[in-house]
């Protein structure tokens, strides 16, 4: 049973940061693609940032330069590592994993909260 655990997400003041963190099980965790969605109220899911098994990367242009994916393949966790964060990126933050040859995630966390109050 594939399972995705996140955790660290929270309340925290415009400026501030977090590190969300992803744990997975029940897959083999290096033939999957990782990414971090988030949904706010009222808007679409949006991919934040994802990242290979090899480590490549890629990001959405909102966060690109103030978050940073990260993942260790020894620990099966995938980081997401937020900083200057502002108001609109108050939403529910999901964990997902794709295989490395396909283009739909197919697992996802249950999500966690990040609120960034101005």
């Amino acid at each position: 049973q594939v399972q995705l655990v996140e955790s660290g997400g929270g309340l925290v003041q415009a400026g501030g940061s977090l590190r969300l963190s992803c744990a997975a099980s029940g897959l083999t965790f290096t033939s999957y693609t990782m990414g971090w969605l988030r949904q706010a109220p009222g808007k679409e899911r949006e991919l934040v940032a994802a990242i290979t098994s090899g480590g490549s990367t890629n990001s959405a242009d909102s966060v690109k330069g103030r978050f940073t994916i990260s993942r260790d393949n020894a620990k099966n966790t995938v980081y997401l590592q937020m900083n200057s964060l502002k108001p609109e990126d108050t939403a529910i933050y999901y964990c997902a994993a794709r295989l490395w040859n396909s283009a739909g995630y197919r697992y996802w966390g249950q999500g966690t909260q990040v609120t960034v109050s101005s």
